[in-house]
């Protein structure tokens, strides 16, 4: 059953996580945190499929809200707000893991890039990222690219992204990628948009769409956690 734990911000303010335990039988020995998107929080239904789906493959998730989702309010924090609410999850998570185990974090949109910041800033031990429908720009303003931090990433990591995604395509993202040391893997979700949702006229069934993608990220987990 999924946990939920309380995590310090700053003093008389903290926010809540929650930890989706692996299944036991096929466990990874990986542990992945997942930042929320800007417009809805850890409880949204996405978010909680993928912590349980991802749990159920083997792989520890643990979710979180960023402060000002914790306390309702709809404008996401500057970015240093949101970087520091990161940190101090990844350091409460790391009291909680067992010795040996290997983490990873990411997130939806959002979630996932200032993960990726946080990872540039320096981060230490860190097995790899997973970005789940990363913002490369705001829809229509291909100009405005949030991409120069991530050649400082020192980890491993995979790239989730619609073929319609407005936030950017991976015709987009390709270039970038192939820049990137270490090497960075990219998974296309054909069809898919910004939170990889499919048109009907594909004749795919929406919950077939996120099983490739859960398979996909277990598989790419387990790799780098045994690198």
């Amino acid at each position: 059953m999924p946990e939920r734990f309380r995590v310090e911000i700053a003093p008389s303010q903290d926010v809540t996580a929650i930890a989706y335990p692996a299944a036991v039988q096929s466990r990874a020995g990986v542990t992945l945190i997942l930042g929320h998107g800007a417009g809805a929080g850890q409880a949204s239904s996405f978010m909680v499929t993928f912590a349980t789906d991802l749990a159920a493959r083997g792989i520890d998730t643990v979710t979180f809200n960023f402060l000002y989702t914790e306390q309702r309010r709809r404008v996401p924090d500057p970015n240093g707000r949101l970087e520091a609410c990161f940190r101090a999850v990844i350091g409460a998570v790391r009291n909680r893991m067992s010795a040996g185990e290997k983490l990873t974090i990411g997130g939806k949109s959002m979630g996932g890039r200032i993960a990726s910041q946080v990872a540039a800033a320096g981060l230490g031990d860190l097995a790899g990222l997973v970005f789940l429908g990363y913002p490369l720009h705001p829809p229509g303003r291909p100009d405005r690219l949030r991409a120069a931090h991530l050649g400082q990433v020192k980890a491993p990591m995979l790239f989730v992204q619609g073929s319609r995604d407005a936030f950017g395509t991976p015709d987009e993202l390709q270039p970038i990628i192939k820049e990137l040391d270490p090497s960075a893997d990219l998974y296309v979700v054909e069809g898919g948009d910004h939170s990889f949702r499919v048109p009907r006229t594909l004749g795919v069934r929406q919950q077939d769409v996120y099983d490739a993608i859960q398979d996909r990220i277990e598989t790419w987990l387990r790799t780098a956690a045994a690198g």
